[in-house]
């Protein structure tokens, strides 16, 4: 079950995902304030000119500025009956307030609005901006984050002795030689394609050094062969990334996924034709690398972006 995380798991009873009550509030208090805007822009269109001491001559223009921020407006009022399912109403006021402002900061450093004419947007859209981001990013971890099954994560010996390879579990084949275990991004990732395109090569070098390579993914058992199809590689399922919890890797935050040094590798990835797919697995989960050797992590790299 795709859910979302932080205070998502909190408010999610019996599969039903409720949102936190604040974001209601933010999109019922912007579309309600944006409404207010929108009425006063279309019936007095030149009062924002004479108290920002703008000579007149735009009214039409302001009063077409009202009536679309009432449209938003009223798409915002709409969003806050479900915020995250509605999330593109929220997207396109966000886009707009966001527009709006940055319209105005040129408009300024021109010389055609006077700082003092800001108030009007400083309450209608930049104030909105921060919550507005806030709620985009909670969509962002419904959608494209698992929530575990296990309140507590499996301790190493714990993880293990429960997942399984082939005829024995990563414990006792850990005693019989040391093992690589690659723990996957999602298989429609840049990064995940562009490492799979080299796998002959990580396997022999790891079957070079003694080991014996393991990939772990977040795909129901079997469904990671149409990714990967090399029956000599063993692999692990593990759809709810309890495994990579007990590894201690963690989930990115927005730096660690859209970050200048993830755009750049990225793009060279992209270069290289590893392409994009769709999302097949936790998309915030990061990746990383162990060498366990008789139940110990005796080499480890975490990664700290995707």
């Amino acid at each position: 079950m795709v859910l979302g995380l932080g205070d998502m798991k909190k408010l999610c009873i019996g599969g039903q995902c409720k949102s936190p009550v604040w974001r209601r509030w933010v999109l019922v208090s912007s579309g309600c304030v944006g409404l207010l805007f929108a009425l006063w822009a279309v019936c007095w269109p030149q009062l924002w000119f004479d108290w920002s001491g703008i000579p007149h001559g735009y009214s039409e223009m302001w009063m077409t500025v009202g009536m679309l921020n009432g449209v938003l407006a009223l798409g915002v009022l709409l969003a806050a009956s479900n915020p995250v399912r509605h999330w593109p109403n929220v997207l396109v006021a966000t886009i707009a307030k966001i527009g709006a402002v940055v319209g105005f900061v040129w408009a300024v450093s021109r010389g055609v609005f006077p700082l003092r004419a800001g108030w009007v947007l400083l309450l209608n859209d930049a104030l909105w901006i921060p919550p507005f981001l806030a709620i985009l990013w909670a969509t962002v971890e419904t959608y494209a984050g698992r929530q575990p099954h296990r309140a507590e994560p499996f301790t190493l010996q714990e993880a293990l002795e429960h997942y399984q390879l082939t005829d024995q579990s990563l414990l006792a084949a850990s005693h019989d030689a040391p093992l690589t275990i690659v723990f996957l991004r999602h298989f429609g990732c840049t990064f995940t394609r562009k490492l799979l395109r080299e796998l002959q090569q990580l396997k022999q070098q790891t079957e070079e050094n003694g080991a014996q390579l393991v990939l772990v993914h977040m795909l129901q058992s079997g469904k990671e062969r149409s990714y990967l199809d090399d029956p000599a590689v063993q692999r692990v399922a593990d759809p709810y990334c309890e495994l990579y919890r007990s590894f201690g890797l963690g989930k990115g935050g927005v730096w660690a996924l859209f970050g200048p040094r993830v755009m750049l590798q990225g793009l060279l990835a992209l270069l290289k034709g590893c392409g994009v797919g769709h999302l097949a697995g936790d998309g915030l989960q990061l990746p990383g690398a162990f060498i366990v050797h008789k139940g110990e992590v005796i080499a480890a790299q975490r990664a700290r972006d995707i």
